[in-house]
């Protein structure tokens, strides 16, 4: 089944205690796309600049990612800037640098427009919306957001969340738009603003997901050491998505398993900087894994 991603490309700086890399290729749609790639191929809507490198888009058609609805404009392509604590959990944002991403608007390709599984990225609510206007009729859209959208854009957002059939958030996030401390209780909340189901991904703590048919819980993968764990809650997005296209449809069965290979593809992408962790990796390393995982879990 086709899988859709609108989302960002751009190029990351990333300080952990060890060490300091600059103009890492990072971005939403990048990390997503490298990590569903193996299970589905991917169809690419995002925005770049002039200082886009060539090589970086041979990375992700050498993957299997369409870049066909990659626009190429006057500017300077997303920048973003991090540094990380010793416990990983803790990070500050140094800068951010929309430059093109600032005035983008997806415009999707024809022959993107039939896709059936549909990922929007972190974005201003109102472009997730205009995005998926453009898609005939998706069988299932997942969304993910953050903190800001929440505090500046609620009304957009809330009017996106009746329109799709998943979104995922983080313990704060969700906690922050419910109000409700209690995840539980936040992920019920969440259900009654629109969408079918809800992830919330509790970090090293790993996820759960909460619907009217299903609720499933996971440790996350228990990976020895971290590297970079920028992108690792949209290549969690990227193996889930990419299972369910590849499945072709989200049963409860299905979105169980989904759950378990978006936390293995989670696990790969924290082992190296930017999406060295992913690269390289096929469906059978996945694979390997999820059965790893599968007997860690099962009783």
């Amino acid at each position: 089944m086709s899988l859709l991603a609108i989302g960002t490309l751009g190029y990351d700086d990333v300080e952990t205690i060890h060490t300091q890399r600059k103009a890492l290729l990072g971005g939403s749609a990048t990390h997503f796309a490298v990590a569903a790639a193996p299970y589905s191929p991917v169809r690419l809507v995002s925005v770049v600049g002039q200082d886009w490198r060539a090589e970086d888009s041979a990375l992700l058609t050498e993957r299997g990612v369409d870049m066909t609805g990659v626009e190429h404009a006057a500017g300077k392509t997303f920048r973003w800037g991090g540094r990380y604590e010793a416990n990983w959990n803790k990070r500050h944002t140094t800068f951010t640098e929309l430059n093109v991403l600032e005035t983008f608007q997806p415009k999707l390709p024809e022959s993107f427009r039939d896709s059936r599984f549909v990922f929007l990225a972190n974005a201003h609510p109102a472009v997730q919306m205009a995005g998926l206007a453009q898609v005939s009729s998706p069988r299932f859209v997942m969304v993910d957001t953050m903190n800001l959208w929440i505090d500046i854009a609620r009304a957009d957002l809330d009017a996106l969340l009746k329109k799709v059939d998943g979104v995922i958030l983080n313990d704060e996030e969700a906690t922050q738009l419910t109000g409700e401390p209690n995840l539980i209780h936040a992920a019920r909340a969440v259900l009654d603003l629109g969408p079918r189901y809800v992830i919330l991904k509790k970090g090293e703590h790993g996820a759960f997901i909460m619907g009217q048919d299903v609720h499933f819980s996971l440790p996350a993968y228990p990976v020895t050491e971290v590297i970079d764990p920028t992108g690792a809650g949209d290549s969690f997005a990227g193996g889930f998505m990419g299972h369910l296209a590849r499945a072709g449809e989200a049963s409860a069965s299905n979105l169980r398993r989904a759950m378990l290979h978006g936390t293995v593809t989670a696990s790969f992408c924290v082992e190296g900087f930017s999406v060295e962790g992913l690269t390289g990796r096929g469906l059978d390393d996945y694979q390997a894994r999820y059965d790893e995982l599968r007997q860690i879990v099962s009783i």
